[in-house]
């Protein structure tokens, strides 16, 4: 009885917000209810690979089921800082770099066969501890997951178009652990947050190391799949670092301030921005980790999320 009633509901809604008006498309998708991720596709047609696509993002990253691949190399980020902006967009928190930024950050290596330049930074994460990131490790989520955007570089002329070409966008997630000491560079992006604590709100920010963000490890999975927003381009080459970075609990407070709205109608909490989990319809989930080497004579466990738990069920929670 409920489809008829949400797909009248949805015909209303197109012709409220007819499909060349992409600002209204914007400003009423959410992360839950009626216009949460699972009407996504079924609302606007240029949204279809939303519900219909079949490399959709983000996924559950099942250990057991990860596929060796010994030609993968290790990534390279650019350590020069770059600044940029920092907004409280009604659906997360986004850095921009600064347009006019003279020395691009360059993404390379990796599973990937072009140079990508880095564009900006979303943010996901929980009203709650137990859940927030949009990966999550067998079936376990984080309370937070930083994603960093890049685009092809060699073959698109700016981000917006390689949006929608094949190996146009790479993203690197960074998923996020509660400890008694921040990433330094994510304290940088978490120490003005009061200021945009509404919706269109936005601060300068100065000096952030991209490469300064990302956990001491060379290990990672790697996949196809898709933005995790409107419109789920399925353009986009994933890669899930195998250690987490820590975020306080003074910081996720901050974060939790956060509205969607503005200071007259601040609407919901801005939190719980996160999809969840797509099918992975039999696609490969690649990665750098043999679980058969001992690495250094040293090291006690393999390096990798399985043996040292990095991932492991979750091990942050309490219970």
């Amino acid at each position: 009885m409920l489809l008829p009633a949400v797909i009248g509901w949805l015909f209303q809604l197109c012709l409220i917000f007819p499909m060349s008006s992409a600002v209204s498309w914007e400003e009423w998708w959410t992360y839950d209810g009626i216009s949460g991720p699972a009407f996504w596709g079924l609302i606007n047609p240029e949204w279809s690979l939303c519900n219909k696509g079949r490399r959709q993002s983000p996924v559950n990253l099942e250990p057991n089921k990860l596929l060796f691949d010994p030609n993968l190399r290790p990534l390279h980020v650019d350590k020069h800082r770059v600044s940029g902006s920092m907004m409280n967009t009604g659906h997360s928190v986004i850095f921009n770099v600064e347009n006019d930024t003279r020395q691009h950050i360059n993404v390379t290596g990796g599973p990937l066969s072009y140079k990508y330049q880095f564009q900006e930074i979303h943010v996901h994460y929980g009203l709650h501890d137990q859940f927030g990131s949009e990966h999550s490790i067998n079936g376990y989520a984080f309370p937070a997951e930083i994603q960093i955007f890049g685009f092809n570089s060699q073959l698109y002329s700016n981000f917006s178009e390689a949006l929608h070409k094949a190996q146009g966008i790479v993203v690197i997630s960074l998923l996020l652990q509660l400890g008694d000491l921040s990433n330094p560079e994510l304290r940088i992006l978490t120490d003005q947050l009061e200021k945009i604590r509404y919706g269109g709100e936005e601060i300068e920010v100065k000096r952030l190391s991209v490469r300064g963000l990302l956990p001491e490890t060379d290990y990672y999975m790697t996949y196809d799949g898709s933005t995790t927003m409107p419109a789920c381009h399925e353009t986009v080459t994933w890669l899930i670092l195998n250690k987490p970075i820590y975020i306080t609990k003074q910081q996720m407070l901050g974060l939790r301030r956060l509205m969607q709205g503005d200071a007259k109608h601040p609407k919901a909490p801005l939190g719980n921005n996160f999809r969840p989990p797509q099918p992975l319809h039999h696609r490969p989930v690649r990665t750098n980790i043999d679980f058969n080497v001992k690495h250094r004579s040293d090291t006690k466990q393999c390096p990798s999320m399985y043996n040292n738990v990095y991932y492991k069920a979750n091990s942050w929670r309490q219970h």
